[in-house]
C-alpha cells in the first residue's frame, strides 16, 4: 500500500497514542520509525511499530517514569522504567549532550528499556551539537556466539558519530548476521531467510524465520564480530542490565559524548575529518563497482530521495494491523 509520509507518520502516532503515550511521546517514537522508512530500513519502520504494539499488548506491568539513579557532573545512569528505548535513549542522549557541552565529556548509561532502535538516530543528535559520540546497546539473547548455536547475546548494535565541516560521519552496525526486526518481518510476510544467518532450536542451520526466532541468529563477522557483540553486552551490564536480559526487556545501553577540543582545535578536527571523507570517496573503485562511500552516505541519500518522493510502500497486512491497533482492536 502506498502511503504519504504524513499518512504513515500519523498512523504510527495513532498506534503509540492508543497504548498510552502522550502526543509528544508518540511523535518522538513515530519520528524514529519514519527515519527508518526514509533510509530504506523498512523492517525498522512501520513493521517495527507492529512489534512494538504486540509487546505493549502482552505487557501487564505499567510503565514507570524515566528517572536518574546516579549522577555526577560528567555522568548519569537512568532507569528506563520499562519504557521503549526510543524514549529512554533519546533522554539519555539529551543528558549526555548537556553534560558534554558543560564539561567536555559525558558518560550516560540506561537500563530497564527495550528496542533502542537505530543508534545513528542519537549520534546525529550529538553531531548536530558538534560532539563525537560512541553508543552501544545490548539486547535479549537472540544471537549465538561464534562456534555456537544457542543465543547468548543480542543483535547488540554499536555506533560512532563524528562532526565534520559538512555532513557528519556516522557508522552504525548490528553485530549479528541478520537483525531481529528483519527476521520478524520475514515471518510476517512468509519469506525465507538468506543462507547461513540462523539456526533452529536443534542447532541445525535454517532459513525458516519462525525456526530462527525459536533458535538463534549467527554472529556477524565470525569471531571478530562475535567479540564485538560480547563487548557491547558487557557495556550493557555496566549500564545495569541483568547478565542475560529477558525477552524484549531490561536492555542496557551506554552513551559517551565528547567535545573534539578536549584533544585539540575543534575546527581543525572538523576540517580534517571532511578532507579525509573526500579522500575516501576519491578512492579508485574496483572494476565494475560504484563510487566508494563514507559511512552514512547511503542513508543520507536515500532519506533525501524518499522525502522528495513523499511516498513509501508498506505491505497491506502491516497497514491493516496498525489500523487495528490504532482503533483499539486486538490483533
Amino acid at each position: 500500500m502506498r502511503l504519504t509520509l504524513d499518512e504513515a507518520r500519523r498512523l504510527a502516532e495513532r498506534v503509540m497514542e492508543a497504548f498510552g503515550h502522550s502526543p509528544a511521546e508518540a511523535a518522538l517514537i513515530a519520528d524514529h520509525l519514519m527515519d527508518c522508512e526514509l533510509r530504506g530500513l523498512n523492517y525498522g519502520g512501520l513493521a517495527r511499530a507492529v512489534s512494538v504494539a504486540e509487546r505493549f499488548q502482552r505487557t501487564t506491568t505499567p510503565r514507570e517514569a524515566i528517572r536518574v539513579l546516579h549522577e555526577t557532573p560528567v555522568s548519569a545512569r537512568l532507569d528506563g522504567g520499562d519504557q521503549i528505548g526510543y524514549l529512554v535513549a533519546h533522554r539519555a542522549m539529551e543528558i549526555a549532550i548537556e553534560k558534554a557541552d558543560t564539561s567536555g565529556i559525558a558518560v550516560v548509561g540506561a537500563c530497564r528499556t527495550w528496542y533502542t532502535g537505530m543508534l545513528s538516530y542519537y549520534a546525529e543528535m550529538a553531531a548536530a551539537r558538534g560532539l563525537v559520540s560512541m553508543i552501544a546497546s545490548n539486547a535479549s539473547p537472540w544471537v549465538a556466539p561464534y562456534g555456537g548455536t544457542e543465543g547468548r547475546f543480542g543483535t547488540n548494535p554499536m555506533c560512532f558519530g563524528f562532526p565534520t565541516a559538512d555532513e557528519p560521519v556516522i557508522w552504525d552496525i548490528g553485530t549479528s548476521a541478520i537483525i531481529h526486526a528483519e527476521v520478524t518481518l520475514a515471518k510476517r510476510l512468509g519469506h525465507e531467510l538468506p543462507e547461513g544467518v540462523a539456526y533452529g532450536r536443534d542447532g541445525a542451520p535454517t532459513r525458516d524465520p519462525a525456526a530462527a526466532l525459536a533458535g538463534a541468529f549467527a554472529a556477524w563477522g565470525g569471531p571478530k564480530g562475535s567479540g564485538l557483540a560480547i563487548v557491547v553486552h558487557l557495556l550493557g551490564l555496566l549500564a545495569g542490565s541483568p547478565t542475560i536480559p529477558p525477552e524484549l526487556a531490561d536492555f542496557g545501553m551506554v552513551i559517551i559524548t565528547l567535545k573534539p577540543d578536549l584533544l585539540g582545535d575543534a575546527d581543525t578536527f572538523r576540517r580534517n575529518a571532511s578532507a579525509y571523507g573526500d579522500a575516501v570517496r576519491a578512492t579508485r573503485p574496483v572494476a565494475g563497482g560504484g563510487p566508494v562511500r563514507m559511512p552514512f552516505d547511503g542513508s543520507r541519500r536515500l532519506r533525501a530521495e524518499c522525502r522528495a518522493a513523499g511516498i513509501i510502500e508498506v505491505p497491506d497486512v502491516l497497514v491493516r494491523q496498525l489500523e487495528g491497533f490504532a482503533a483499539g482492536v486486538p490483533a
